[in-house]
């Protein structure tokens, strides 16, 4: 075994940086997968039908985790928004 010796103030700093950068790779996960309020807003609709009928068809992705709770891919939101947009003349 190996014991590795540094000064308190790098080991802080390490620390630190190792919470930095949990930090960021949870902030991109919790960003991909939204919820139902924050999937109607982005699609500007009100109805949860109108959604559902999307997650029926298959024109976004979801995720269900546990019973009542159902999560909605954001990439597959703007791709779906991507497709239907029309050009300007």
């Amino acid at each position: 075994m190996n014991v590795i010796c540094i000064e308190e103030e790098a080991f802080y700093l390490l620390i630190e940086q190792v919470v930095m950068r949990l930090q960021a790779m949870q902030s991109v996960m919790a960003t991909k997968w939204i919820d139902t309020e924050e999937a109607m807003r982005l699609l500007n609709i009100k109805s949860k039908t109108t959604l559902q009928e999307y997650r029926d068809r298959g024109k976004i992705r979801f995720s269900q985790p546990r019973k009542r709770v159902i999560l909605y891919d954001r990439d597959s939101i703007h791709a779906f928004l991507e497709e239907n947009a029309r050009e300007t003349f």
